[in-house]
């Protein structure tokens, strides 16, 4: 099916909701408020600078960000940009591949930081480039904005040691505290609980395994096994790591990994017949379109759905379907007025509208306080993500209590089901759900995300936090 047969199908997704559209006009839509400009910026131009995996493990969510990015670029500058400033993003200048590859980063962050003059903010990725650059950017006075959250990274080894680095999500392990508490709310769903970790190796794969989250969870009732499973992104059988857990009692699976990961598991649940037995749950990512969309070629025999249908996680920003949301509905007519499939609408390019919108908000804010966009430093730009209450495109709220944490705490649980064919909600099996034929013969389940619970903020459970038992 070409393209554009895509393109109807999810817009037809993103209307059942029958909610009015966002109004257009020659300035900004009335939702989106930035602090009034003091300082004309006109025929000056702000980079955004990031870094990351763009061909490897993570490609599956990061290629889209690339999109999400450019259209918000496009967007905003065609709407007066950053106080008449012109906001810029191109690949080799202003943004990075590293494959993954921890020399790939490094260098592409030596290149950024000799730049003269040097980024004043950058953006990252991933929780193993913020441990690797996390007192490099400390020592060069470059704040960071990332979607990831490993204590690590954000506190230091020591945990104590609030740096450079912000995350826009949860910690992981803060994360892993929210699902066990939402377990523990639902005993009728979940007797007996018993989690066994199941990720891939490193940085991100392992932050959610922490003493503090398996004594939290602990003290509300549900179980953690000491015995973690770990499997390589390039893993195509992991059954032997499936029944070590559940044959030490699991039967809940929890992953902090995301695209193939989160699909590995199901399939390999499926697999082996345990799909009555052992709940999927997982961190916000492994709730992604792309886990969705992988799963399409492996297929639960008990509905007719994909593996992945009624895995548990977290969702810590409002999802594309909630369209009741203004920022929603607009980001649903700019990705369907620049044709984005599918695959594009996920997490990541959320995010790129969303990290648009904060650089506009951030300088605004910045330049007016020291008067030039000459005169902005990383320490300005520190001190005013410390200070700023925003919340970009009504996504999520940013607010880092001045300076007090390093990851926003607020989540919510949601749960991934697939629309149905009349379109006005989750599947109850293969043959009511609504399919996408595919180039590659397959056919596209249209993944949905369903809160479960509202938001609230996730327990503090990084080493000495608030709510460690």
């Amino acid at each position: 099916m070409k393209k554009i047969a895509l393109f109807v199908v999810l817009a037809t997704l993103l209307t059942m909701l029958a909610l009015p559209a966002v109004a257009q006009d020659a300035g900004l839509p009335d939702f989106i408020q930035h602090t009034e400009c003091q300082v004309d910026l006109t025929g000056q131009t702000i980079p955004i600078y990031h870094l990351g995996d763009l061909s490897g493990s993570y490609a599956f969510i990061t290629q889209p960000l690339i999109a999400g990015l450019g259209d918000a670029i496009k967007f905003f500058n065609e709407h007066g940009g950053v106080c008449g400033a012109t906001l810029k993003s191109d690949v080799g200048t202003e943004y990075r591949d590293t494959g993954g590859k921890r020399e790939e980063a490094q260098a592409a962050y030596d290149n950024f930081s000799s730049l003269n003059p040097k980024p004043d903010l950058m953006v990252l990725y991933a929780s193993a480039d913020a441990e690797l650059l996390r007192s490099q950017v400390a020592e060069d006075e470059i704040p960071v904005i990332i979607s990831a959250g490993s204590v690590a990274g954000l506190y230091g080894e020591d945990a104590q040691s609030p740096g450079w680095i912000y995350a826009t999500n949860p910690l992981y392990a803060d994360q892993l505290g929210s699902f066990c508490n939402f377990v523990a709310d639902n005993p009728e769903r979940f007797p007996n609980p018993t989690i066994g970790y199941i990720s891939w190796p490193g940085a991100f794969g392992e932050a959610a395994y922490t003493p503090e989250t398996i004594s939290y969870c602990a003290s509300k009732g549900v179980t953690i096994l000491d015995t973690p499973e770990y499997f390589l992104p390039t893993a195509t059988d992991i059954s032997t790591n499936v029944l070590n857990l559940v044959d030490a009692g699991a039967n809940i699976l929890y992953t902090n990994s995301l695209a193939s990961g989160p699909f590995l598991i199901a399939k390999t649940i499926v697999d082996l017949g345990l799909q009555n037995e052992v709940q999927l749950a997982g961190v916000n990512w492994a709730l992604d379109t792309s886990v969705g969309l992988l799963s399409r070629t492996a297929i639960n025999p008990d509905n007719g759905l994909p593996a992945v249908n009624g895995l548990i996680g977290s969702l810590p920003f409002y999802w594309w379907t909630e369209r009741q949301q203004p920022g929603i509905a607009f980001i649903n007519q700019q990705a369907e007025a620049n044709q984005r499939t599918l695959s594009s609408r996920n997490i990541a390019y959320l995010l790129g509208w969303s990290i648009v919108d904060m650089y506009i908000e951030i300088y605004t804010q910045t330049v007016n306080r020291v008067g030039s966009l000459e005169a902005v430093t990383g320490a300005d730009i520190k001190q005013t993500i410390e200070s700023m209450k925003y919340s970009p495109l009504g996504l999520f709220n940013f607010d880092y209590q001045g300076g007090a944490i390093r990851a926003l705490p607020d989540n919510r649980i949601a749960q991934m089901a697939f629309l149905n064919k009349a379109q006005n909600g989750p599947a109850t099996s293969g043959d009511d759900a609504l399919t996408v034929d595919l180039p590659d013969g397959t056919k596209a389940f249209v993944p949905l995300l369903i809160p479960l619970t509202p938001f609230s903020p996730a327990p503090d459970l990084r080493p000495g936090g608030a709510d460690v038992p």
